[in-house]
C-alpha cells in the first residue's frame, strides 16, 4: 500500500530536525551491487563485486580503485558484462567481497583479501556464455549487460594518497530475467525487480513503491 498524501505532507510539515557535520569513512549511500565478469591474462573469468556504478542512457559508468584486478582486466581486455543481482544473492555476494584475483593482493588490502582464482566455484554461481564479449554472464543475476570498455579516466589523487579510475563502457546487449520483463515490451517492470543495495556497507533490498515518475513506462 502506498502512503497516503496525508501521510506525506504529515511528513513535510514536522519539525526539521538538526544537522551535523561529519566525516563517514566511506559515502556509499545507497547504489546498486554489480558483479563485473571479466577475463583475466590467462583466459579464466574474474568477478568483481562493486557499487561504484550507475548509467547515462546506455553508457555504464564505473568507478574502480587503481589497483583493482578487474581494472588491470578492463585496461587490457577492454570489455565486461556487468551483472545485476537481486537480494536472494546477498550471500554469494558476501562471499566474493574479500576475494581478490590479483596474485599477490595489493599490499594495503593483504590483511583483508585473499587471492582465489575460481571466484565462480568460491560463491557457487553458474557461468553462462555471452553473446557480444569474451566474458561470461553470472546464470544467477536477472539482469546483465554486456559492454566494451570506451574510456578509462585518471582523476586526481586524493589527499589521502588514494586514487581511482573512471571506466565508460558502452552496452551492448542486455538479456534480462523473462519474469522481470513486461509481457510484449522491452520494459523492466520495478514491481517484480528489485536491486541488491548497498547503503554504507550495509545491503538492503529495495521497499513499497511510493510513487513514480512521468516519464514511467506503464
Amino acid at each position: 500500500m502506498r502512503p497516503s498524501r496525508d501521510d506525506i505532507e504529515t511528513r513535510h510539515t514536522a519539525p526539521a530536525e538538526e544537522h551535523q557535520s561529519i566525516w563517514p569513512s566511506i559515502l556509499y549511500f545507497g547504489t546498486p551491487v554489480a558483479l563485473v565478469t571479466t577475463m583475466n591474462a590467462d583466459e579464466t573469468p574474474n568477478i568483481g563485486p562493486m557499487s561504484s556504478a550507475w548509467a547515462l542512457g546506455y553508457t555504464i559508468v564505473m568507478g574502480w580503485e587503481s589497483t583493482a584486478h578487474t581494472l588491470a582486466n578492463l585496461r587490457r581486455e577492454r570489455e565486461c558484462v556487468i551483472n545485476l543481482p537481486g537480494p536472494a544473492l546477498v550471500e554469494e555476494v558476501e562471499t566474493l567481497a574479500p576475494l581478490t584475483g590479483r596474485n599477490p593482493p595489493a599490499p594495503h588490502k593483504a590483511d583483508t583479501f585473499r587471492f582465489e582464482p575460481r571466484k565462480f566455484q568460491a560463491a557457487g554461481l553458474t557461468p553462462a556464455e555471452a553473446e557480444t564479449v569474451k566474458p561470461p554472464r553470472i546464470a544467477q543475476c536477472p539482469l546483465q549487460f554486456e559492454a566494451k570498455v570506451t574510456a578509462i579516466h585518471e582523476p586526481a589523487t586524493r589527499p589521502d594518497g588514494e586514487y581511482f579510475r573512471i571506466v565508460e563502457a558502452h552496452v551492448q546487449r542486455v538479456h534480462a530475467l523473462t519474469s522481470i520483463v513486461k509481457p510484449g515490451t522491452n520494459h523492466i517492470d520495478p514491481r517484480h525487480w528489485s536491486p541488491l543495495l548497498y547503503v554504507f556497507r550495509h545491503y538492503f533490498a529495495t521497499g513499497q513503491e511510493i510513487g513514480r515518475s512521468f516519464r514511467a513506462e506503464d
